[in-house]
């Protein structure tokens, strides 16, 4: 999980509908924990300006022009910009959102959705989290209702789970953790027996909506 700065959030918003951009900048302007640093057009300027001012929030229009959002995500973390994205939309296919979480995506919000579930959106995924809209999830029954053998969780398996939350590798958590990747290997197996999910992304989204780590 990074660590929370005193500073504002910094986002950029990018959108290439001007009424709704105005919207969302006049909204996030009025949670004195926001600053808006920039706002883009299009994927190519948003991607400029991303890559300039390293935002710690990028809310991206999953149709943007010249740039596609799926196509940002690849472009975001082939260069490795240290940036959390939220994907902005007002549909999306389950498939696509599986595959825009696998390539980078921290969240993922409708735009009808009420203002207030993205202004939470934007700070748990700040805080290391990803999020994921219910209605989008609805597909996805695992997700609805918390694990029953949540209880069934060591502490040590809790720890990992915060750690793939955080987007760790298996190296990173065995070092962090002073265990080996085989240690590691076998707690997650362990965990998706116990979660009942069968990748890292799914223990992910399922931590992140239950607060499952630590």
């Amino acid at each position: 999980m990074r660590e929370i700065k005193q500073h504002p959030i910094r986002i950029i918003i990018a959108d290439d509908h001007a009424i709704f951009r105005d919207g969302l900048r006049r909204l996030l302007i009025t949670q004195r924990d926001f600053e808006v640093v920039a706002e883009a057009t299009d994927g190519s300027e948003a991607l400029s300006l991303t890559q300039e001012l390293k935002p710690d929030i990028l809310l991206l229009d999953l149709a943007m022009p010249k740039v596609p959002g799926m196509e940002m995500l690849r472009q975001l973390a082939h260069h490795g910009t240290p940036v959390y994205t939220i994907l902005l939309t007002a549909a999306i296919h389950p498939l696509e959102v599986t595959h825009a979480l696998r390539l980078g995506a921290r969240g993922i919000v409708l735009k009808a959705s009420p203002p207030e579930i993205l202004l939470k959106s934007i700070r748990s995924v700040y805080e290391g989290g990803y999020w994921v809209d219910d209605e989008l999830l609805a597909g996805w029954g695992r997700f609805e209702d918390k694990p029953k053998n949540r209880s069934e969780l060591t502490p040590r398996e809790v720890e990992i789970i915060s750690e793939i939350k955080s987007g760790r590798s298996n190296k990173e958590i065995a070092l962090k953790l002073s265990i080996s990747d085989e240690t590691v290997k076998r707690h997650l197996s362990n965990i998706f027996e116990k979660l009942g999910v069968s990748s890292r992304l799914e223990l992910a989204l399922l931590a992140s909506k239950h607060d499952l780590s630590l």
